[in-house]
């Protein structure tokens, strides 16, 4: 297993290119309690990069709101188990981008909390995604979500 390691850049690394405001995912298997959506898009909610929507492609279908992990907990860092990382096509764990689930209780946004327990890992090159469940309870389900 690896370990996603989150943090700030140092100085001379250069910044990475922003994420496009539209990214078509693939999810290597469904998310809990939605077999039948494995096709969603991320779309950026703001212009700075700090909130997502994924939406499944089905008109039907879920939507989530999605932090990037590092922007809001620059600590955190879940475990990519080996066989995930051949699932998505990804090479280098460094290259993922993860994302966190968000709940906003009662459409309190001073309440938000993120999962950090089950985030999403994607493989940018290849488009494929996975919530990857953290399975030694390190990383709670409902963490307040403050940046």
């Amino acid at each position: 297993m690896a370990t996603l390691t989150a943090g700030p850049a140092p100085a001379s690394t250069p910044t990475a290119p922003a994420p496009p405001p539209v990214q078509v995912l693939s999810f290597a298997e469904p998310l809990p309690g939605f077999p039948g959506h494995r096709d969603y898009v991320l779309v950026a909610g703001d212009t700075a990069g700090l909130l997502f929507w994924l939406q499944s492609v089905a008109l039907d279908g879920p939507r989530f709101l999605a932090v990037p992990a590092r922007a809001f907990f620059p600590g955190y860092a879940p475990v990519v188990p080996a066989a995930v990382r051949v699932e998505l096509g990804l090479v280098d764990v460094a290259d993922a981008r993860v994302f966190c689930l968000v709940s906003v209780p009662d459409g309190d946004v001073a309440e938000a909390t993120a999962n950090l327990r089950a985030p999403v890992v994607v493989a940018p090159a290849t488009g494929r995604a996975r919530q990857v469940v953290q399975s030694d309870g390190a990383h709670p389900l409902r963490r307040r979500l403050r940046r």
